[in-house]
């Protein structure tokens, strides 16, 4: 579904990606994974229109997406959860899952059940501020706001920081469970190691802005990946 082919990203005069090319199967999820400062953001943010690269290309379901915004990479298809959550704080839980409709047409203008099914806690404070919301609460608005959009990629940027075990857990959960619908492909940005080699199938590791690495987990046992990642 996704094909992010020799993306080169730049702020600035500094260089910050080097020819990385990263694939993501529909019904499949593929965790980047690498330390602090090694581009796993700048790479997330290239993909979803929220920075633009100095060369390379992306793919969705084998057409080319032209990132010029990240409003025109959510009408392709591609949702992003990004690091740090970004919930409106001063607006109801229900008003920032509507802020999802803004790249559908108004007949998709509606909040399936389905959202809620897979983060119930969602339901019942659909009146709360989103900044009244706990950190794992609001991650679990985060998730479900993206998938108003529809998605065919889903972009996930560490979305067990700060969060409580359980809620981990739960999302976890919620991602596999969307893996296993195959209907999208998920990519999973991360530093909890245990966590990503739990639920994802491919990994690519980076390092100081490069592809190290990509491995099908039958082939990739989780020593090999903290070998990789020099932990």
């Amino acid at each position: 579904m996704l094909e992010a082919r020799h993306i080169d990203l730049k702020y600035g005069q500094s260089q910050i990606l080097f020819d990385v090319s990263v694939t993501a199967a529909v019904g499949q999820i593929t965790a980047v994974m690498g330390n602090n400062g090694v581009g796993k953001t700048s790479l997330l943010k290239a993909i979803s229109g929220r920075h633009p690269f100095a060369a390379g290309e992306v793919h969705v379901g084998g057409s080319p997406v032209a990132l010029s915004s990240a409003y025109n990479a959510a009408r392709a298809g591609i949702a992003y959860v990004p690091q740090g959550r970004e919930v409106f704080p001063m607006m109801s839980v229900l008003e920032n899952l509507e802020t999802g409709f803004a790249c559908l047409p108004k007949t998709d203008h509606h909040i399936t059940d389905y959202v809620f099914d897979l983060f119930p806690v969602l339901r019942d404070m659909q009146s709360r501020r989103g900044g009244d919301l706990s950190g794992g609460q609001q991650q679990q608005l985060a998730i479900a706001r993206a998938l108003i959009t529809q998605p065919k990629v889903l972009l996930l940027d560490e979305p067990t920081e700060g969060i409580q075990p359980n809620v981990i857990q739960q999302i976890g959960d919620a991602l596999e469970t969307l893996r296993d619908q195959g209907q999208m492909a998920i990519v999973l940005v991360e530093q909890n190691a245990d966590f990503a080699y739990r639920i994802a199938d491919t990994f690519t590791v980076m390092e100081q802005g490069r592809t190290k690495r990509t491995a099908d987990k039958s082939t990739y046992d989780k020593d090999a990946l903290m070998a990789d990642l020099a932990l």
